[in-house]
């Protein structure tokens, strides 16, 4: 495999003045110092330094380059790729910037062109380079992490740095970095692949702020994760931070809940700080797999504890309490004003053989364990420490450690560190990566194919312009439950119209003028009677005055019944998108929204109807007769497969739809095609 060179080349060309102070010098001393030594300087005087010979260009090495790491002004950087090209390289980092990110997108196409062109992979332009601890490879512009188990992936080189550089304070091992840049070739999709076969690499830490292609990043991230867990980080949630990532990247972001979305449905777990992502990544890296949700919590403080565990129940952790025959068994060997219920309290009287032998106890019926030490001065915290690794590895269980606070802990941190149990500063933080690891287990064991459709693309009705009628009428031969209405354009054929579907009814304005019916008086309810509907149908009339007036289209009047509202629309990277909610005038007023990307299946829905807050209504609130909700989930999967068979749909909305305990129907719909041109219903 191709990125095979980039990560384990015999030999590296790196190209770039080797003046000091000068980038190539840089990295060049960054490889010498990490231990590499099979490096060529590639400049125009063919200087060297330090035992590096220098040359020219690379095709005057003589030898097989396998990688490239590209220093030379922006306008050199083609000509250099050429060199490369020639001489059979076969990847190259292009540390140099100054493309897209700054305009110049010409110089980015010219890198494409090569790349398809020779077959040459590219990593960049405008990035930090990349790193491989294993093989003693540091051919980047930031600091050398300590060597472990996470690999990073940065779009930002800044950000990627930094997270280098607290690595070892933070008690994180990296295996390999990647910062990609303008990923104007190598991408997230080809390293999460190579990443999944790397036997050094047990988590992937990824900083995006876009991708290229949404849908082969999902395919991508969702084989990862059946495999490996992926820890993201996706920058851009605010309408200044969106702005903010167009000039720094040169490339388009989605809308961020499309992102959630699609990060959700291929199991990446998403974060929004670094911190989080290095307390997920300690966990992931060092801990063992957890597999369910009884978390114990053994501490020698109860207030500390108290507050882990009310966090825990947040996270929806069972904190359950011990069974009669532990607690029999603490009792055994703990004083009796020690608390045998979970959270598991030793007082401060805890010692190292008291949280050793609690901790084998409990995990023996739990399935992982915070542990957690409030220390004072006279305690010594390494011993505690060591009771508790004792105890991890005595059971090959799950435990994490919270040890507090300052230099009281300082003697524990080093022991806690030496024997790979994560320590975190608050016991919330601690529960919080148990909370999640053991919610990547369970989806892990849940892992199904991504779904597909397999239909035959085709035309809209006529031009694409839908009235309300020609909509419903578009919406039932598509299989989806529309009510019976009538279609009226004078006055006694409305009254015709109600008579046929029985009182009382619902009569509504149809006009491609008219995009909100109520603001215009365009929808009258609970019409009784014949005077009734004919003054509904000239009072319509009225109010759509001026405008290209159809006529009325009216229906059965729907009575106990739950409004939601179904949404599609076409997200910029990730294509169709599907969105569910809690309908009229609970849609503006909760922002109640569960967004999947399309198409969806039968689980997928099923679980879009449940995040959303007002699920507890539909399942039957005080008494009230449960929606069908199987109905309903059927109607998600069945909206969702409609961009795929129409391509020129770009949206269309649902709202309402009715759903009651005798099924669904759709009351109101809206559709958008790619012409711009928008009717609504």
């Amino acid at each position: 495999m191709t990125l095979h060179s980039l990560f384990y080349p015999r030999t590296v060309a790196v190209v770039g003045s080797t003046s000091p102070g000068k980038l190539g010098h840089v990295l060049i001393h960054q490889m010498l110092d990490g231990g590499f030594r099979d490096i060529y300087a590639v400049n125009p005087k063919a200087q060297g330094f330090d035992g590096v010979p220098g040359v020219a260009a690379v095709t005057r090495i003589g030898r097989p380059v396998d990688l490239a790491v590209i220093a030379s002004p922006a306008a050199t950087v083609g000509a250099v790729l050429e060199d490369c090209a020639a001489a059979g390289v076969k990847v190259a980092v292009v540390i140099t910037a100054g493309f897209s990110e700054a305009g110049n997108v010409a110089g980015e196409e010219q890198i494409k062109r090569i790349a398809r062109r020779s077959g040459i992979r590219v990593v960049g332009p405008n990035c930090a380079g990349i790193l491989n601890t294993g093989y003693n490879l540091y051919p980047t512009l930031e600091v050398r992490p300590p060597a472990g188990q996470t690999a990073l992936i940065s779009q930002s080189g800044a950000l990627g740095g930094a997270v280098l550089a607290w690595a070892e304070e933070q008690g994180l091992g990296i295996s390999k970095f990647v910062s990609y840049g303008n990923r104007v070739d190598v991408d997230e999709v080809d390293l999460l692949a190579y990443l999944a076969d790397d036997p050094d690499t047990k988590v992937v830490a990824l900083y995006i702020e876009s991708v290229r292609d949404g849908r082969a990043f999902m395919a991508a991230a969702h084989a990862f994760t059946r495999r490996k867990p992926l820890v993201v980080i996706k920058s851009g949630r605010s309408r200044s931070g969106q702005r903010a990532t167009l000039s720094h990247t040169g490339s388009m972001a989605g809308a961020d809940a499309a992102y959630d979305a699609a990060l959700r449905q291929c199991g990446a777990i998403r974060v929004d700080t670094v911190e989080e992502m290095f307390d997920l990544c300690k966990g992931f890296a060092h801990v063992p797999p957890v597999r369910g949700r009884r978390i114990a919590i053994v501490t020698n403080s109860g207030g500390p504890g108290v507050m882990a565990a009310d966090w825990d129940e947040k996270l929806g952790i069972e904190v359950a309490e011990p069974s009669p025959a532990l607690r029999e068994r603490l009792a055994s060997f703990l004083p009796a004003h020690c608390a045998l219920r979970n959270p598991f309290d030793l007082t401060v009287e805890g010692a190292e053989d008291g949280y050793r032998r609690t901790l084998e106890a409990v995990l023996t019926e739990y399935n992982a364990a915070l542990a957690l030490n409030v220390n004072t001065p006279y305690l010594d915290s390494a011993a505690l420490a060591r009771g508790i690794c004792d105890a991890a590895d005595a059971t090959g269980k799950p435990v994490v450690a919270t040890f507090m606070a300052g230099s009281t802990v300082a003697d524990a941190l080093p022991v806690l560190k030496a024997r790979g149990i994560p320590n975190y500063a608050i016991g919330e933080r601690g529960v919080t990566v148990l909370a999640r690891m053991a919610a990547y287990e369970e989806r892990r064991g849940q892992w199904r194919p991504l779904p597909e459709v397999a239909v035959e693309p085709c035309a809209l009705p006529g031009d694409g312009q839908m009235l309300e009628p020609d909509a419903m009428a578009w919406l039932a031969a598509n299989g989806i439950p529309t009510p019976a209405y009538r279609f009226a354009v004078t006055a006694p054929a409305a009254v015709q119209g109600c008579r046929e579907l029985g009182y009382p009814v619902v009569m509504k304005v149809v006009s491609p003028d008219i995009l909100h019916k109520s603001d215009v008086g365009g929808v009258l309810l609970n019409i009784g009677d014949d005077a009734a509907a004919q003054a509904a149908f000239e009072s319509i009339r009225h109010g759509a005055a001026g405008k290209d007036f159809r006529g009325v289209v009216i229906y059965p009047m729907v009575r106990g019944a739950h409004e939601v509202l179904l949404g599609l629309a076409r997200d910029p990277q990730f294509g169709p998108v599907v969105a569910f909610g809690m309908g009229g005038i609970y849609t503006e007023i909760l922002h109640d929204i569960a967004l999947c990307v399309a198409p969806v299946d039968r689980a997928d829905a099923d679980a879009m109807i449940g995040e959303i807050k007002g699920a507890a209504l539909l399942r039957g609130a005080r008494g009230q007769p449960p929606a069908d909700l199987a109905a309903l989930a059927a109607l998600l999967v069945t909206f969702s497969q409609l961009p795929f068979r129409y391509p020129a749909l770009r949206e269309v909305d649902l709202n309402p739809v009715f759903v009651s305990a005798g099924g669904v129907v759709v009351g109101d719909v809206r559709v958008i095609a790619d012409r711009g041109k928008e009717t609504d219903a």
